[in-house]
């Protein structure tokens, strides 16, 4: 599942539209080119254009986002940092267990990465609105490298290594919400958003797959500490891609706006409007919950490949083949579909998205659970559809508060599933436990799926959208 990451979704939000064509350029990218001279003996005019000859056909899906040159730099940092943090997190667990011999201490360094998403998404949301997104990606990329850079010096203490942890797993969700807000003023609200925000999702799926490994031969030539010093230049490399290949816009929002002088006032005010919204609410929940019951097979692959007495490469196999299958899905929907497609699949993706973790309650062998898994990871290319639904739904001046909340959520409800998929192991045999998180994931997400039925514009009134939040958006 995504991971931001690491996000490591959402459903329906407004009637499906029909198909348009991908827009132009916006303006602030439009290059106003200066005339020149007129043409002369030795450059003869160039012939008059024929009307009836068809117009070049402009790029279309993935390629039209990557036509956008901000775009592109977003893009490549988003890949550099990324493939950072996970070297990194690698690196940081072998250091920190070199450095204690203790294997608590370095599971605690991975769990670290998930734990402080809450806090950070909470207490400092406001950020990504309250200042010009792009001078908060690029402090936010420089006091990351910052973090990292101290975690290299030989007299920083274990206490202090995981402190520092924790601080970049803080900062995280502030950089992804402001991120994911910014994409819209880059891309506009409508398809190409859609598809930059799914090409950054394939992106943090590749990553995990792709990053491990190269962690892992980092680790064979060079120290944890070494290792670590590729996430500094990853970041570093992230803050000039942004500072330099995206432009300055201004903030969402005044201080103040979000009814407080304060940073943290603003935050909870803005958590407070989002969660207040029962449209918001509904479907920032449709992210969250079936990426919960998700992952408990990822959480529990380690044991039970051991209780099928699968092979160490086989657990490998276990553990990328959700990722195989989201990424596969994903680029499938988001080329192959047309918008209107996409928001027809959300809701019934979403409610049977978690049904192949069924096939554990006979405790199959490793291709039919590579199978389930696969078809498990295939189940998130809802998230596309859900993308247009939330943008749509988000008032223009919330929109990096709620995206940061997003992402907060999202990364907290998986760290909470793996844990209470570990819990319930300790108690039950591993495959009746990813058996029954598909079960008990399937009728909770049909509740929901229910509930973003009812929230659809045009089911309810304002009254009942807004459960009083309108007040304070429309006095905003």
């Amino acid at each position: 599942m995504e991971t931001e990451s690491p996000a490591p979704a959402d459903t329906p939000r407004t009637p499906p539209a029909p198909a348009t064509p991908v827009p132009a350029p916006p303006p602030e990218r439009a290059a106003h080119r200066d005339p020149g001279p007129g043409p002369t003996l030795r450059e003869p005019a160039a012939p008059a254009p024929d009307p009836g000859a068809p117009a070049p056909a402009a790029p279309r899906g993935y390629r039209a986002v990557f036509a956008v040159t901000e775009f592109r730099a977003v893009f490549a940092a988003h890949l550099l940092s990324l493939l950072g943090v996970v070297v990194s997190e690698l690196a940081l667990t072998v250091l920190v267990y070199d450095l204690t011999g203790s294997p608590l201490l370095s599971a605690l360094t991975f769990a670290l990465g998930l734990l402080p998403y809450m806090v950070g998404g909470t207490l400092f949301a406001g950020v990504a609105d309250r200042y010009p997104a792009r001078r908060v990606l690029v402090v936010c990329d420089l006091l990351c490298a910052a973090c990292v850079a101290v975690m290299l010096v030989p007299a920083t203490p274990v206490a202090g290594l995981l402190a520092l942890r924790c601080l970049v797993a803080a900062i995280a969700p502030v950089f992804t919400g402001t991120r994911m807000a910014a994409l819209t003023d880059i891309l506009g609200e409508g398809d190409l958003y859609v598809l930059g925000r799914s090409l950054l999702r394939i992106v943090s799926q590749s990553a995990m797959l792709i990053g491990f490994g190269a962690g892992g031969v980092l680790l064979t030539v060079l120290s944890p500490r070494g290792a670590i010093t590729v996430t500094v230049v990853t970041f570093l490399c992230s803050a000039a891609l942004l500072r330099f290949g995206t432009r300055d816009r201004p903030a969402r929002s005044v201080a103040g706006d979000g009814g407080g002088g304060t940073l943290l006032k603003e935050s909870l005010s803005g958590a407070r409007l989002v969660l207040g919204d029962r449209r918001i609410r509904a479907l920032m929940l449709l992210f969250w919950l079936p990426a919960m019951f998700v992952v408990a097979p990822e959480a529990l692959a380690a044991p039970y490949a051991d209780a099928i007495g699968a092979s160490p490469a086989a657990l490998g196999l276990l553990l990328c083949a959700m990722a195989v299958g989201h990424i596969g899905a994903e680029l499938f929907v988001g080329s192959a579909l047309s918008p209107r497609n996409r928001s027809r699949i959300v809701l019934p993706v979403a409610a049977a998205g978690l049904l192949p973790l069924l096939v554990y309650v006979v405790r199959p062998g490793l291709p039919l659970a590579l199978a389930a898994l696969a078809l498990a990871g295939a189940g998130a290319a809802y998230v596309i559809g859900l993308d247009q639904w939330f943008v749509d739904a988000v008032p223009p001046e919330l929109r990096g508060r709620a995206m940061t909340l997003l992402t907060a959520g999202l990364m907290t409800v998986q760290g909470l599933g793996m844990a209470l998929a570990g819990l319930a192991a300790e108690f039950f045999p591993v495959h009746q436990v990813v058996a029954g998180s598909g079960i008990i994931g399937t009728v909770l997400t049909l509740l929901l799926v229910a509930e973003v039925r009812r929230t659809a514009p045009g089911r309810m009134s304002d009254t009942e959208g807004r459960d009083g939040a309108d007040r304070h958006m429309t006095s905003r």
